[in-house]
């Protein structure tokens, strides 16, 4: 027993003397339970919400405050054809559709119970039911509400009319979680090579002594960083193709847009990932620490890239920091490509990101080996 506190007093003493350690101890819990805890949620608030409104009349403005008087659903877009609003659930831009019909206010008013379309942006079906279960409450609520003010008025003699409406749900009808997740597992899998892997092979190399072998050898930065990531680089694409096969085949995820599509961005955001792993190197001295960072660093980029909770209900300064958060660029854009057979035109924006973060962490890396290793 003497033995045993004798060596649990050494492990303290050397974890309390590696400055290195310390943070990782102490700090990245503190960061990771602030900033996960407000983001990564299950509250769906802030939906999108785009109307094209046909009657223009007093009732209907009546229903679209009535929809967004809480925080629950914002009007992002004000489509004038029923077409445009289905565009705006293709193109991400919006999660819920809602069209009110023509003579929406006389059919209430006449009690011919007018139908409103809900179309609904189901690749997250269960924000899909939410949402339309949030619709279906407001509406209701409406109901009661215009209702009464019929009838209390001096030429009401409101009649039993209420608004019925026609849900129909895109992209994920069945509306099953599979089919939403699959594309962000795929995107955990290639991540992990390129994070865990790289950064702990050059590790590797610091704690054996070949990494003072390869510095004296005659090959430049650019070499060394190639030869050290592109293994990975090329692994994790492999990965890739390996789980796509796989998800379509067990789980039957459609297939709609270019599959070469997909490999493009992935090789892109490959490079993000492969730097960062690379920078992270740099910083630490053993494989233990390197795992710590790239650990911390990949759980903060999961849980605030959309893939369980959508960005949308995360407050604005968390919505910022997935901004440059790579992972919710590429889930998206899996997404998008598969599940809603989106092009290259439609995804540009998600690509220039990845682009510019891509040449930015690569060059920070290679700076960062430069100096590390001189």
């Amino acid at each position: 027993m003497r033995t045993i506190l004798f060596i649990i007093q050494k492990e303290f003493l050397q974890i309390f003397r590696n400055k290195q350690m310390l943070p990782i101890i102490f700090v990245m819990p503190i960061i990771q339970l602030f900033v996960l805890v407000h983001a990564a949620n299950f509250e769906i608030r802030s939906i999108r919400l785009d109307v094209n409104d046909m009657d223009r009349s007093q009732a209907s403005q009546l229903l679209q405050q009535k929809l967004v008087a809480g925080d629950l659903f914002r009007i992002v877009n004000t489509s004038a054809t029923a077409m445009e609003g289905r565009r705006s659930l293709a193109e991400a831009h919006a999660d819920v559709a809602l069209v009110i019909p023509h003579n929406f206010e006389r059919e209430l008013r006449e009690g011919k119970n007018p139908v409103v379309q809900v179309s609904v942006d189901a690749l997250n079906g269960f924000a899909a039911g939410v949402s339309q279960s949030y619709i279906a409450a407001l509406v209701q609520e409406f109901n009661a509400e215009y209702l009464a003010a019929i009838a209390a008025a001096p030429r009401g003699g409101g009649q039993a009319a209420a608004i019925d409406l026609s849900s129909s749900f895109w992209y994920n009808r069945t509306m099953e979680y599979d089919i939403f997740m699959a594309p962000g597992i795929l995107v955990v899998l290639i991540t992990m090579i390129g994070l865990f892997l790289a950064g702990m092979n050059i590790v590797k190399e610091k704690e054996s002594g070949t990494i003072e072998q390869l510095n004296v050898t005659p090959i430049n930065r650019v070499q060394f960083i190639a030869g050290k990531l592109l293994p990975f680089w090329l692994l994790a694409l492999g990965e890739l193709s390996f789980g796509m096969v796989f998800v379509k085949l067990v789980f039957d995820v459609p297939f709609l847009g270019s599959i070469a599509l997909v490999f493009a961005a992935a090789a892109i955001y490959l490079v993000v990932i492969l730097s960062l792993g690379l920078l992270i190197s740099t910083v630490t001295e053993t494989q233990q620490q390197a795992m710590f960072i790239a650990w911390f660093i990949m759980v903060i980029f999961i849980l605030m890239s959309g893939m369980f909770t959508p960005i949308e209900s995360m407050p604005d300064w968390a919505q910022s920091i997935s901004r440059g958060n790579p992972v919710a660029y590429l889930i998206e854009i899996i997404r998008r490509v598969l599940l809603k057979g989106a092009a290259a035109g439609d995804i540009a924006q998600q690509l220039w990101v990845l682009s510019g973060m891509a040449g930015g962490v690569l060059l920070l890396a290679g700076l960062r080996q430069r100096k590390s290793t001189a």
